[in-house]
């Protein structure tokens, strides 16, 4: 008998070292994974983070193996709190390489992400980085731009004039970085994007300087509603400048419009303002961009779409129908109104 449990308990013995053995041989390939390290990925870690969240990042980013493993690991090696800030490390790291990293500190410090979407204006960008950034005062952010301190290439001389140059995108925005800072950055986004679709050459392809075609892109961003009609869009406006007609382009009011009324429809007290910007009685260009053109917008207006077309109007909720004869437009148009698009 005594035996008999001597055996039984040796087995069970065995089988106990063998799961130990296995469960070993499983946290050290999570703690310690076999091969070297991945490419690099940023870790972005956001002020009031928990140990918990910091871990849920790195294993969402490929960093370490397991979330909950390592929560573990820093609890039996010690670690953390750690500072809110951005981080550089590599997938497929083993969790002493990530836990050295975090204990080093930030690459870059605390943000916040901002995106600014295509089609806003100055004061709208303004008020739309200090909601997610409220250090970021927007009286100052307005005052930074009008400045002249901070100036797009395409600009023409003299002009403190921003609008139109603060580029639709998604910015880190760092706790330093005060307003002139973030102008500056979107502006020199905004070059970036322009010279790499050729601006400079803008005079040379569509008749017009970098500065003009930046405004009609403005326009064609106001225009839009998709991107399959953005290039038309822009041969419409090109095709008119050069019979010296109105543009009808009744978006360009709204610029001059308190926040409050864009998109509320205009009167017709509106409609009777002499300004530059009333595009039914004054023909050529606007003075100045209308809101932030995005990239297909830009690109439309470098690169618009050949063609007779003098009219537009919508046929469906996305797309525009397209004509160069005005007796087919105000058929377009009446059948726009009874689908009720107008």
């Amino acid at each position: 008998m005594g035996n008999r449990i001597a055996r039984t308990g040796a087995v069970v013995v065995a089988v106990m070292l063998v799961l130990l053995m296995g469960i070993g041989i499983y946290l050290k390939s999570k703690i310690d994974p076999l091969g070297p390290a991945g490419h690099e990925v940023a870790v972005d870690i956001s002020r009031g983070s928990t140990t918990a969240n910091i871990a849920e990042q790195l294993a969402e980013k490929g960093v370490v193996t397991d979330a909950g493993i390592f929560r573990i690991y820093l609890k039996v090696r010690g670690g953390g709190p750690f500072e809110a800030g951005l981080y550089r490390l590599r997938r497929g790291s083993s969790m002493g390489e990530a836990l050295s990293v975090l204990a080093d500190g930030p690459d870059l410090p605390p943000a916040v992400y901002v995106t600014v979407p295509e089609g806003l204006t100055l004061a709208e960008i303004a008020a739309r980085v200090h909601e997610k950034a409220p250090h970021l005062d927007p009286t100052r952010f307005l005052a930074a731009a009008a400045s002249g301190a901070v100036r797009s290439k395409y600009e023409p001389p003299g002009s403190t004039n921003l609008e139109g140059f603060l580029f639709p995108e998604t910015y880190r925005v760092e706790d330093r970085e005060d307003e002139t800072a973030v102008v500056r950055r979107m502006v020199e986004t905004f070059d970036q994007v322009a010279e790499g679709l050729g601006y400079d050459n803008a005079q040379a392809r569509v008749g017009r300087s970098p500065y003009e075609t930046v405004i009609v892109a403005s326009l064609v961003e106001a225009e839009a509603k998709s991107d399959e009609d953005r290039a038309k869009i822009a041969r419409v406006i090109y095709n008119r400048l050069a019979k010296n007609m109105t543009l009808g382009i009744d978006a360009a009011f709204y610029y001059v419009l308190p926040l409050d009324r864009r998109g509320t429809g205009l009167r017709k007290s509106d409609l009777a303002r002499d300004t530059p910007y009333n595009t039914r009685i004054h023909a050529g260009l606007v003075p100045t961009p209308i809101m932030a053109p995005s990239q297909a917008s830009l690109e439309a207006a470098l690169n618009p779409e050949p063609g007779p077309w003098l009219f537009y109007v919508l046929k469906d909720s996305r797309t525009h129908a397209f004509s160069s004869d005005y007796n087919q437009f105000l058929r377009d148009r009446e059948a726009a109104r009874q689908k009720g698009l107008l």
